[in-house]
């Protein structure tokens, strides 16, 4: 009985095998298009930019905060700070401290950024990851005042 099973177990997977290989096949092996360079006056691409941003903060931001991966992390960790996902924050915040960053540079950036939530553009999203990046800089950055309404034309006199 058991070497019957045995075969029969074998036969099906023969002609599983035996399925598979021309779907594996049938895929197609075409080649890619190669991508276009960018064309003059779009936007460049995104890596440079980032590099620059973690020189610059490496030359503003004094001390372990500034490096690379402190940046990276502790940005990130403000980011979901702001938009309220907390469970997700302590994770990367775990990560953050493993890599023996500041969390005080967290709090301050984090106050920062809550005193200048009025000029974020929620529809913007590099409205928010730049303001969380300046505030990296700079988290001592005081909120700015919000704009004077409009005087009243004082009514003629007359």
């Amino acid at each position: 009985m058991s070497n019957r099973l045995l075969r029969v177990a074998g036969g099906l997977s023969l002609a599983a095998w035996l399925l598979w290989i021309p779907l594996a096949f049938a895929q197609g092996n075409e080649p890619k298009p190669p991508e276009k360079p960018p064309a003059a006056g779009q936007e460049p691409a995104k890596e440079p930019q980032k590099v620059d941003e973690f020189a610059e903060a490496q030359r503003a931001v004094t001390g372990p905060a500034g490096n690379p991966e402190c940046v990276w992390l502790g940005r990130r960790v403000v980011n979901l700070l702001w938009r309220d996902d907390l469970d997700t924050a302590f994770r990367h915040l775990d990560l953050y401290d493993r890599f023996g960053c500041p969390s005080a540079h967290i709090q301050a950036s984090f106050r920062c950024l809550i005193l200048h939530g009025n000029s974020i553009d929620p529809k913007a999203a590099d409205s928010l990851n730049g303001r969380i990046h300046a505030c990296w800089i700079n988290p001592a950055a005081r909120a700015m005042p919000p704009p004077a309404p409009p005087a009243a034309n004082p009514p003629p006199k007359g």
